[in-house]
């Protein structure tokens, strides 16, 4: 027998959690496992990306309709569905699905797992309520999955929940990433005037430090010829828009916005910078390390997973010091021997310890335990 499974994110868009969940199903053995995805479509202007892109891998989806943040609706209407399609297993991603899948599994023999891919580093007090109430949740959870070493010691310090956590670290698609083969005509118009071209990929949020980056670039080392590029959306676009227009860079960022083609973006970038203050293990790291990819990074846990040691697969610095981060690129800048090194080093780490063939195997296993344990057979 087949075990179901029901794979529940986020409508909003396709960051790390979505494009995790994506990597996850497109290995998972179909012999084994039969994979639907689906969201809490709590707002009518969304467009779900994550189904969209499901879909077109071949799998079955569902959209749970129940408009506003946290309507109980959306509680009723996935118990019913995992209940019509006789789903074995709701893995969760994020607070929002964590709770409302929690609250629909009660009472049924559908099993339920999480996968915390991070918490917030500055939460308002509403967040913090919500997190907070995610926390108490997983220990009505059969499974605690977290991604990076650093989450899952967070979450063994909670009195008694060490027995529901296992540690399946984070993965990337290799096979997507090797299969770009074209750079956007942005990045080749400012390849042709000479510029070094500096990249990031990732939500534009707080906790991601492109202030930090930012910074760094308008120090007086790294004015002549580098040139930045940040691809993907969020709260702080205009914000940082406005930074850089005070730091006197408008002629050296390009804000490219949320793009489907942000790995062909990749294979355009000189160099990858990820100045983060929190992370789990970073999916947009991973992706740019598994692309060879010389990188410079924020010397902080979930980073340190994939680059323990400073100029062993990338260069670190410390966190919030734009000062020495504007050096490390210099550094990269300065010396094609050395981003030849340093990608090399970074593309080896990936193959051998982050692929999602190896997270899927791992997640089947997982799987299959559970199933056992369960009343299914």
């Amino acid at each position: 027998m087949k075990i179901r499974v029901l794979q529940l994110g986020s409508p909003t868009g396709l960051y790390g959690a979505e494009r995790w969940i994506l990597a996850l199903i497109k290995y998972l053995n179909p012999s084994l496992i039969e994979t639907w995805v689906g969201v809490i479509y709590d707002d009518p202007t969304l467009e779900a990306p994550l189904l969209k892109e499901a879909k077109g891998l071949g799998f079955e989806t569902v959209r749970i309709e129940a408009y506003g943040k946290f309507n109980l609706q959306a509680v009723k209407k996935l118990r019913a569905f995992l209940k019509k399609k006789d789903i074995h297993i709701l893995h969760t991603h994020a607070y929002k699905q964590d709770l409302i899948g929690w609250l629909a599994t009660r009472g049924l023999e559908t099993k339920i797992i999480s996968t915390p891919h991070g918490w917030s580093k500055e939460p308002d007090l509403k967040l913090l309520i919500y997190e907070a109430l995610n926390r108490l949740a997983f220990y009505g959870f059969d499974r605690v999955v977290p991604l990076s070493r650093e989450i899952f010691d967070g979450l063994c310090r909670l009195p008694g929940l060490r027995k529901r956590l296992t540690l399946i670290e984070n993965a990337v698609d290799l096979e997507e990433i090797k299969n770009v083969k074209e750079v956007p005509s942005e990045i080749q118009e400012i390849k042709k005037r000479g510029y070094f071209v500096i990249g990031y990929i990732g939500q534009l949020i707080h906790r991601k430090g492109l202030d930090i980056l930012l910074k760094a670039l308008a120090e007086k080392r790294l004015q002549k010829k580098t040139y930045l590029f940040i691809v993907g959306d969020g709260p702080l676009k205009e914000k940082l828009q406005n930074e850089a227009q005070r730091l006197g860079l408008s002629k050296r960022v390009y804000f490219a916005g949320f793009r489907k083609d942000r790995l062909a973006f990749l294979k355009g970038f000189d160099i990858f910078v990820l100045p983060s203050r929190l992370e789990g293990i970073p999916r947009c790291l991973m992706e740019a390390m598994g692309m060879g990819k010389p990188v410079v990074a924020s010397a902080i846990e979930g980073i340190k997973d994939l680059i323990p040691t400073d100029g062993k697969g990338g260069l670190l610095f410390p966190p919030e010091n734009h000062q020495i981060l504007a050096q490390k690129i210099e550094i990269i800048y300065k010396n094609p021997d050395l981003r030849r090194e340093l990608g090399q080093q970074a593309a080896e780490i990936i193959t051998k310890r982050f692929s999602a063939a190896r997270m899927a195997r791992d997640y089947e296993i997982l799987y299959q335990e559970i199933l056992e344990k369960s009343s299914f057979k």
